[in-house]
């Protein structure tokens, strides 16, 4: 979900999974998956990086636990 704000100043949140194109005319112009329209005073550039940011949150993963060799140690079979 980003945050996003009408032309008359009213914020509103925008599923960004549902986003198919943005365009710049003179005002940013979102078009939705459903074909729906919706200008916002954001520029595209805006709606761009709230969305790329949106999807590389969605998919962050937290590195995976490195095993040092004294740790392996303590497991028995570790190598097996």
């Amino acid at each position: 979900m980003i945050k996003l704000t009408r032309l008359d100043g009213e914020p509103f949140v925008l599923n960004a999974e549902l986003i198919r194109y943005v365009e710049k005319r003179p005002d940013t112009f979102i078009t939705l998956t459903s074909g729906d329209r919706i200008v916002v005073a954001e520029t595209m550039d805006d709606v761009i990086e709230r969305a790329v940011q949106y999807q590389q949150h969605k998919h962050f993963m937290p590195p995976p636990v490195r095993m040092t060799a004294s740790s392996d140690a303590s497991i028995p079979n570790a190598s097996a």
